[in-house]
C-alpha cells in the first residue's frame, strides 16, 4: 500500500512539486532497495498552506472527539504492526524480531499513554482572579530520526493531536517507510484533512525550509546536536518554540556494593541494542578502579555471547548499522580509542567474522579508558563501550556529569536508597536505577546538549500547548 513517490498533504497523495529521487540502501547487503522522491520548499509551502487552514477547525474540537480519533489509530496500528517491523528492519537493519517487539510496538506504547493523557489532562484551571486556559499551539513541523523511526514518530504526532495542533513531519531519508504507514494508517481513521502531513527530503533542503517557515509555530526535532543547533539557529528567526531531543553519552554507574556479575552483565544488552544506536544507549561504564579486571572478564564474555548476523536470519541479535556513512565514522572511533591508548578488550576493526557485504561492526569494548578520551566525549552512535575506572563513588559522580551531554543515566547499587542518591546528583533528564527503565508515560528528555522539552505522556502533550491567562471572567 505505501506510495514512495508522492507526499501525503492536505488529505491526499500528491505529487512533489519538483521531480526528484533518491533510492534506500539495505544496511545488510548494502544493495538498493527502492526509489523514493524527495521534496523541497515548494512542498513544505504547500504543507504547511494546508496545516494553516486545517488549524482553525481541529484546534476547536473537543477532548471527546480527539479521544475518539486517538483510539481509532490505536485500532488501525495494531493491525499494521507487522508491516511496521518489517520496514524499519529493512531500511535500518534492526533484526526482524527485535523490529516488530520493540521498535514497532514502542509506537503503539506512545499512542496509547498518550490517549490516557489526554483522558486527565486538566486543560483549564483557576489560578486568582483568573482562569488559565491551555491551547494548542499551532502548526507544528517535526523532524524524526532513522534510529527509533516508529518511536519517535508516535511520540511527536500523538500528542499533538491531543492537544489539537496540525502539523508536517519530515522523516529521515534513511527510514521514510514508517511515516507513509503512519500517514495511511491516520487517513483511514479519519484524521481531518491538512491536520497530518508528510513531506520527505533531506535536512539542508526540507527540514531547514520548515525550522526557516514564518507560518510554522513550533519544531519538534530529535537528532544529533549538530543538527538540532542548526534547526534552533533558524527556528529562532521566527522566534518558533524548538523542542529538541539530541545526543548522548549516558553513563553506567556501577558502585563499589553492586553485584558486579549481574550489572556488568546488565549494560552488554543494553549498549549493543539496535547495534548501539540508540541515544541513551550507556556508552560509558564507570565501575571502581580496583575491580577492572573482573569487570573486563565478565563484559567481554557478555558481549561475545551475542551473535552479529543478517536482520532477518533466526538467532540475530545485532543487524548493521544503518548506512556506510555511519559504519566509516565508527571505524574512525575505534582507530581512536586504539591510538590514545585504551585497552581493546574484543571487537576492533572491520567486518565481523562471516561477514562480507553489508555494515556490521564488530561488538567492540575498550577498557583503561580516561574520560577525556575521545570514545569518552564523543558520540559513536554504535556498539562499542567505553570502561571507566575510578577510585570512589564521588569520583563516579564526577566523571559521570562531565559529559556535554545529559540525556540518561544509569545507577546499579546494593541498596537501592544509595542509587537513588547518586542518582540525584547526576545531571541528566532520565535516571534508571537498578536495571529499571521509565514507563511511557513519564517524561524523557535531556539536560544540557542533550536537548530541552520533554516527551511523552502528559509531560510530551505540555510541549504543544500554549498557555493564556483570562483575567475577569466574572466581571
Amino acid at each position: 500500500m505505501v506510495n514512495r513517490m508522492q507526499f501525503y498533504i492536505d488529505g491526499a497523495w500528491v505529487d512533489p512539486a519538483v521531480a526528484k529521487t533518491t533510492r534506500t540502501i539495505n544496511p545488510a547487503t548494502a544493495k538498493e532497495m527502492y526509489e523514493f522522491a524527495l521534496g523541497s520548499k515548494a512542498d513544505v509551502d504547500k504543507a504547511v498552506i494546508a496545516a494553516r487552514r486545517a488549524f482553525e477547525i481541529f484546534s476547536q474540537t473537543t477532548r471527546e472527539e480527539r479521544i475518539t480519533l486517538l483510539a481509532k489509530v490505536i485500532e488501525i496500528y495494531k493491525g499494521r504492526m507487522k508491516e511496521i517491523g518489517d520496514s524499519i528492519s529493512d531500511e535500518m537493519g534492526a533484526p526482524l524480531r527485535m523490529a516488530e517487539q520493540k521498535q514497532a510496538k514502542s509506537g503503539l506504547s506512545h499512542l496509547v499513554a498518550t490517549l490516557e493523557a489526554l483522558k486527565r489532562y486538566a486543560f483549564e484551571e483557576r489560578i486568582g482572579s483568573a482562569v488559565v486556559v491551555r491551547e494548542p499551539i499551532g502548526v507544528v513541523g517535526m523532524i524524526t530520526p532513522w534510529n527509533w523511526p516508529m518511536n519517535q514518530i508516535a511520540c511527536k504526532v500523538a500528542p499533538a493531536l491531543a492537544a489539537g495542533c496540525t502539523m508536517i513531519l519530515k522523516p529521515s531519508e534513511f527510514t521514510p517507510t514508517c511515516a507513509l504507514i503512519f500517514a495511511e494508517i491516520l487517513h483511514e481513521a479519519g484524521v481531518p484533512k491538512g491536520v497530518f502531513n508528510v513531506v520527505n527530503g533531506l535536512g539542508h533542503e526540507v527540514g531547514a525550509a520548515m525550522s526557516d517557515h514564518q507560518d510554522i509555530d513550533m519544531i519538534s526535532f530529535t537528532g544529533s546536536t549538530r543538527a538540532g543547533i542548526d534547526v534552533a539557529i533558524r527556528a529562532a528567526r521566527t522566534v518558533k518554540r524548538v523542542s529538541q531531543e539530541l545526543g548522548g553519552k549516558s553513563p553506567y554507574v556501577i558502585l563499589d556494593d553492586a553485584d558486579l556479575d549481574k550489572a556488568v552483565s546488565g549494560c552488554i544488552p543494553k549498549i549493543l541494542l539496535n547495534s548501539g544506536q540508540s541515544c541513551d544507549a550507556p556508552s560509558r561504564l564507570i565501575v571502581p578502579q580496583s575491580r577492572m579486571a573482573e569487570v573486563v572478564e565478565i563484559a567481554k564474555a557478555a558481549a561475545d555471547k551475542f551473535n552479529v548476523g543478517d536482520p532477518r536470519t533466526k538467532g540475530t541479535d545485532i543487524g548493521p548499522v544503518v548506512s556506510r556513512g555511519q559504519w566509516e565514522k565508527i571505524q574512525t572511533l575505534i582507530q581512536k580509542g586504539i591510538d590514545e591508548g585504551a585497552t581493546l578488550v574484543t571487537g576492533g576493526l572491520g567486518l565481523p567474522k562471516g561477514r562480507e557485504k553489508g555494515f556490521y561492526v564488530r561488538p567492540t569494548i575498550f577498557a583503561n579508558v580516561k574520560n577525556e578520551m575521545t570514545i569518552a566525549r564523543e558520540e559513536i552512535f554504535g556498539p562499542v563501550l567505553a570502561i571507566i575506572g575510578v577510585k570512589d563513588e564521588t569520583e563516579a559522580i564526577r566523571v559521570a556529569n562531565d559529559t556535554p551531554y545529559g540525556l540518561a543515566a544509569y545507577v546499579l547499587s546494593g541498596s537501592t536508597e544509595r542509587a537513588r542518591k547518586v542518582g540525584r546528583l547526576i545531571r541528566a533528564g532520565a535516571i534508571y536505577l537498578q536495571g529499571v527503565y521509565l514507563d511511557c508515560d513519564a517524561p524523557f528528555g535531556g539536560y544540557k546538549q542533550s536537548g530541552n522539552g520533554r516527551e511523552w505522556g502528559r509531560f510530551g502533550l505540555e510541549d504543544y500547548l500554549e498557555v493564556k491567562a483570562v483575567a475577569g471572567v466574572e466581571c
